[in-house]
């Protein structure tokens, strides 16, 4: 049976990419069309220098930045393990910290006087402890993954999860905003060194972050005081209640049925059965 070209090529455990890149170059071709090639005909094989397909980290420095370059790095795979070099991968930790180095600086002056202590975040409202939560879970993570295997990749996705948190944050905190951006700044430090630096001095920090405390997790701010629930109402989601990450049955009825969406989709309606995983959902099933 005929075999297809890229059947061949995995069954022969070849790729495109074998002297491909060096020809091309030669013949002062695009390499777009090596890239299109690839991806229809197999992927490319791990960089080697004998196949001319290495990148050379000082174009992506001087294409992307220092600070880029080590943060995809780390971030692409566990350091005992190779890697394919993606240029959407690049791209993507560019992205990141780009998006990161535009976010402390509109937020710069509105925290930048700011001064906290641990007994301005007591009694906080469920939006401000949300944000210290993910704060707090994150330092915790970095800290384990760091310290442990060396895990940069998990600790960097840790903290690309917080910046998505901070972009979400609707609160009004100037205490807990800065908070979370000086801990994001910190964790960053050691694998973005110099945007990192750059950025405690755009929040109003004097010297270096290397020379300040890598920040520790705060027990109490892990503790989860409240709980957002949905609440189904014959299978479709109708309304989201917080209620206490105790309350029992009888407490998340009640705070359910005095909800005003929930009261829309069951007034004048009999409900059959009530049906409570606690800390998790609410359903009540209804007919009439």
């Amino acid at each position: 049976m005929a075999q297809t070209l890229k059947q061949f090529l995995e069954e022969n455990h070849l790729t495109v990419n074998d002297n491909a890149k060096l020809l091309f170059e030669k013949l002062g071709l695009p390499i777009e069309v090596l890239k299109e090639l690839e991806e229809k005909y197999g992927k490319s094989d791990k960089m080697s220098k004998s196949k001319h397909n290495t990148v050379d980290p000082d174009e992506m420095i001087e294409k992307y930045g220092a600070d880029t370059v080590r943060l995809y790095i780390l971030f692409a795979a566990p350091p005992q393990n190779s890697f394919d070099w993606i240029d959407s991968g690049i791209e993507g930790a560019h992205r990141f910290l780009k998006r990161v180095w535009n976010f402390v600086n509109d937020k710069a002056e509105e925290i930048k006087d700011i001064s906290y202590t641990k007994e301005d975040f007591k009694n906080l409202p469920e939006e401000d402890q949300k944000l210290r939560r993910k704060v707090h879970q994150t330092i915790k993570k970095v800290n384990e993954d760091i310290t442990r295997e060396y895990q940069f990749n998990t600790a960097i996705a840790a903290i690309m999860e917080l910046m998505n948190e901070l972009t979400s944050y609707k609160g009004n905190n100037k205490k807990v905003l800065k908070e979370a951006i000086e801990n994001l700044i910190l964790m960053l430090s050691p694998f973005t060194p110099f945007i990192a630096d750059e950025l405690w001095k755009t929040i109003g920090k004097d010297g270096y972050t290397i020379q300040q405390t890598f920040p520790e997790p705060d027990e109490e701010a892990l503790v989860e005081k409240t709980k957002e629930i949905p609440v189904q109402i014959n299978g479709k989601v109708r309304a989201k209640i917080v209620v206490p990450a105790d309350a029992d049955e009888e407490a998340v009825k009640q705070i359910a049925f005095e909800n005003e969406n929930v009261k829309k989709w069951i007034d004048g309606k009999e409900v059959v059965k009530v049906i409570f995983i606690k800390g998790k959902i609410l359903n009540i099933v209804v007919k009439g």
